[in-house]
């Protein structure tokens, strides 16, 4: 698992701090302990010294000792005094030589062997801080003794034994490590805090520079990190500003020449580029088919191919190339065949480098067969733009006639008003003369040359505009509308008024095709090729497969009183964009038009800025 920088900082302040508690609490500890333990002694050595000086008067008094100590009173009530003199005297009593108690402040041990316990002096004097409270927190607790001998003209007549009990004295520690503990639990917890601030203090200059970084790698150059005026960070932040600054430059120069190679990889021409050792530096795409299949023009290996291993010796192209080379023959050639490629225009620059000495010979074949293709193509789009002026004026010269009939069998009708059963043939001939005007007028649309105002389009601009309507539309045909088309989205080279006209006429069709309600969804995106594909999906009655082919003519329809145009004028809208449209349609589960725009041309862009 992946720690960040902050946690780490973060935990890296509390462990120090922890360790420094630890310390400190370790050194209160055994200080406490042992300040513990010289009381417990201190207390252990007073009742001790009460206990001898009474038992004491007693061997002056004479007698049977054993029997004084056994009757005396006063003894008594000392030993049972020496246990609330501290909180950690467990027992206090008298032995006789043997170790036999003669005298305790509990009576029911009195004539019992007492078993050897260890020194209290010895514990507090020579035992280390550890040894002391490891005393302290035996599990079951330990007893230290305070030891005295009773002895008379150099005669052992037992001992006095005070004994403190480490399980007494461990409740007096921890109740005065109680308030320790929680100082040191507090400033745990603000060390934490302080931490964690500290840390965003600290970690704010990374964000500001990642966010630069996240910024600069989706290509805005202009970045300006806002770093705290410190000489590390000002200077950090100078370099990176060298660093958009020369990035910017090299892209620019970048774009540059990918434009200048987008264009030339675009040209029906085929262009290549040699060097003045024969290498291969650069071919377009129309010259691939005349380059072996072999050929690799990508990166370091376009130096690897040499003129004499694409070529036989006897090539057009071979020979042009090396002419220009030689020097024997001015720029230019004239029209040969080419094997393979038929009929070719071949012309040969040199590419002249800084000192005017040449670094290159520029390659051009022209393909003469496709020029007389393009011609031909001109000269019956000609005669095609004429026949439809043709046709115009001919559907003109019609609607002419068909109002001046609409008129008079008007006129007509209002004669016949007695005349029931003429006036009903009149309507007649009146409802087939509309449906030929009609006609007349989809076609005089259809075929009225248009003006194109082609520019950048932005469409997600385009379905705003159209939102209006179609939420409306929406509304009134209980049709859940949704519109992704993305604002960033690349512009399309488009006429915005025809295009909008075009998807209106799409999502109106929809919305008829849906007379329950239904889902209609409008998308965009970009696709391969520099293309813009839109999806008018709906989920209505869909289009019968035998109706697939048929939509986009000319006055074809399946509504009762559709006339026909719409899906034509989408359809002739979107070829004069030079785009493609196609629909994908399954009866009773809905249909999807997808249509493909051209992205408009910004290929020099940015450049020189």
């Amino acid at each position: 698992m992946r720690v960040g920088i902050r946690t780490k900082q973060v935990a890296g302040v509390t462990a120090v701090v922890a360790l420094a508690e630890v310390i400190m609490l370790a050194g209160f500890v055994a200080s406490a302990t042992r300040i513990l333990l010289e009381d417990a002694r201190s207390t252990a050595v007073f009742a001790r010294d009460q206990i001898y000086q009474r038992t004491f008067d007693i061997v002056q008094r004479g007698g049977d000792l054993t029997a004084n100590i056994k009757a005396d009173e006063e003894l008594r009530r000392v030993l049972e005094a020496a246990t609330v003199y501290g909180p950690g005297i467990e027992y206090a009593l008298l032995v006789d030589p043997n170790e036999v108690v003669l005298a305790d402040n509990d009576p029911t041990r009195i004539g019992e062997r007492l078993s050897e316990k260890g020194s209290l002096d010895d514990l507090i004097d020579h035992a280390g801080p550890i040894a002391r409270v490891r005393a302290i927190y035996t599990p079951l607790g330990r007893t230290f003794e305070v030891r005295k001998t009773l002895a008379v003209e150099g005669v052992q007549l037992g001992s006095i034994r005070v004994g403190t009990s480490t399980l007494l004295l461990r409740t007096a520690l921890e109740a005065s490590l109680r308030t320790p503990l929680l100082v040191s639990a507090a400033v745990l917890a603000a060390s934490v805090l302080m931490a964690v601030f500290l840390a965003g203090l600290v970690l704010r200059p990374i964000h500001v520079i990642r966010s630069g970084l996240a910024r600069l790698g989706r290509g805005d150059l202009d970045v300006n990190m806002e770093l705290p005026a410190d000489a590390e960070l000002s200077e950090l932040g100078e370099s990176f500003r060298q660093v958009t600054a020369r990035l910017a430059a090299d892209r620019t120069e970048l774009a540059g020449q990918r434009a200048l190679e987008s264009v030339v990889d675009r040209l029906e021409d085929a262009v290549a580029l040699f060097g003045t050792n024969g290498a291969l530096l650069f071919s377009n795409a129309a010259m691939a088919p005349a380059l072996p299949a072999s050929t690799d023009v990508s990166g370091d290996a376009r130096a690897t191919k040499m003129l004499t291993s694409l070529w036989p010796a006897d090539h057009p192209y071979r020979e042009a190339v090396e002419r220009a080379l030689d020097g024997t023959s001015p720029p230019g050639s004239g029209p040969v065949t080419v094997p393979g490629e038929g009929e070719r225009l071949v012309l040969t620059n040199l590419v002249p480098g800084a000192g005017g000495s040449p670094i290159g010979v520029l390659l051009v074949s022209r393909n003469l067969s496709y020029l007389s293709q393009v011609e031909s193509t001109l000269n019956y789009s000609r005669k095609l733009a004429a026949l439809s002026r043709l046709t115009a004026g001919i559907a003109h010269e019609i609607k002419n006639p068909l109002n001046a009939a609409m008129i008079h069998l008007e006129l007509l009708r209002m004669q016949l008003t007695d005349r029931p059963e003429a006036e009903q043939y009149v309507a007649v001939i009146t409802d087939q003369v509309r449906r030929l005007d009609e006609v007349v007028q989809g076609f005089m649309k259809f075929t009225r040359p248009e003006d194109l105002q082609l520019q950048p389009v932005e469409l997600c601009g385009v379905f705003e505009r159209l939102r209006p309507v179609l939420e409306a539309e929406a509304g009134k045909h209980r049709v859940d509308l949704r519109v992704d088309v993305p604002a960033r989205l690349p512009a399309v080279d488009g006429d915005p008024n025809l295009l909008e006209q075009a998807f209106l006429n799409l999502a109106l069709n929809a919305y008829q095709a849906m007379p329950d309600g239904g889902r209609l969804r409008i998308a965009a995106r970009e696709t391969p090729g520099r293309l813009i594909s839109i999806e008018v999906e709906d989920s209505g009655v869909g289009i019968p497969p035998e109706h697939l082919s048929r939509i986009f003519d000319l006055y074809f329809t399946t509504k009762p009183k559709g006339s026909g145009i719409g899906l034509s004028l989408v359809f002739r809208t979107i070829q004069l964009h030079d785009g493609d449209i196609e629909v994908q349609s399954t009866p009773g589960r809905g249909t999807t038009f997808r249509i493909q725009l051209k992205q408009a041309a910004r290929m020099f862009q940015g450049v020189g800025n």
